[in-house]
């Protein structure tokens, strides 16, 4: 049970401190490493503690990592908008 969430500090923690460092790339580079290792790191957090934490710390690196949450949503509301026009235009 604790070895996920320990696990789960420890990038929390690296992420801090890896926003802190300089970037030339504004840290995309660095949010796709933590996005990469958060992943399967969430789903052994869900596996190992139930649902409610792994919500949690799905919150948690959201909190971190929110600007690849903002532009993925702004990506999908105007591919969705897109699908719309062409929905209308069809019909």
């Amino acid at each position: 049970m604790t070895t996920s969430l320990i696990l789960a500090c420890v990038w929390a923690i690296a992420a801090n401190l890896l926003a802190m460092t300089p970037s030339r790339d504004n840290h995309w580079t660095t949010a796709y490493v933590l996005i990469a290792i958060g992943i399967p790191l969430l789903g052994y957090v869900t596996y190992e503690n139930g649902p409610w934490l792994g919500l949690l710390g799905l919150m948690a690196g959201m909190s971190v990592l929110r600007w690849p949450v903002i532009r993925f949503t702004r990506w999908t509301k105007a591919k969705m908008r897109g699908m719309k026009a062409t929905d209308e235009n069809n019909g």
